[in-house]
């Protein structure tokens, strides 16, 4: 990797992190700057502005990690019960990034700035509706297999789940992480009864 994207990069993981626990709103690009420790020309050089920053902090970070977690072993599957399942319980509970006082990332960014921002709200939504899409494909492929009952709509089933998750998110903020334990426990009840 060249220096010039090896900084790109730097600038990118160092915002990411700032501003999970920060928020966006509420990190500058001075406190971002310090962080790297770059010159605020070569934050500039890489980015027009902190909005810019975020969206490809958005795209180049969050989505293909994101995909990579929580969208391709559903697709790589037909037994959605046991994949949306284990999926979920990393997320939660064995994924050493996510802190549970600071909730998810996406989750976060969307209660921020999706509703003040045309261009967030884009980013955003392009991660939503591809976990929303793996879901419903693991769901259809697991109908196909015979590990889903016929009446089950793939569409409500991802609603649903992704609501499940982002309440979580929220509620672990204040209740700590026994509420992901118990809302795994239910989780896997509902998921047994599409079977």
């Amino acid at each position: 990797m060249k220096k010039a994207e090896t900084t790109r990069l730097s600038i990118l993981e160092k915002g990411f992190g700032i501003i999970y626990r920060n928020g966006y709103q509420a990190t500058s690009v001075d406190e971002i700057i310090a962080t790297t420790q770059v010159t605020k020309g070569a934050f500039y050089y890489h980015f027009k502005s902190k909005e810019e920053m975020g969206l490809a902090m958005i795209r180049e970070l969050m989505y293909p990690g994101m995909y990579n977690a929580m969208v391709k072993p559903l697709l790589e599957s037909d037994k959605p019960v046991l994949e949306i399942y284990s999926m979920m319980k990393n997320i939660l509970l064995e994924n050493e990034f996510f802190d549970v006082k600071y909730g998810c990332p996406a989750i976060n960014l969307t209660e921020e700035m999706a509703p003040l921002s045309h261009s967030f709200h884009k980013a955003l939504a392009q991660l939503t509706t591809a976990w929303k899409t793996g879901i419903e494909k693991s769901i259809s492929k697991g109908k196909e297999a015979g590990n889903i009952r016929q009446d089950v709509d793939p569409e409500q089933v991802s609603c649903f789940i992704l609501a499940g998750y982002g309440g979580i998110r929220i509620m672990g903020k204040i209740a700590g992480r026994p509420c992901y334990t118990m809302y795994l426990k239910e989780l896997k009840n509902y998921l047994e009864s599409l079977k």
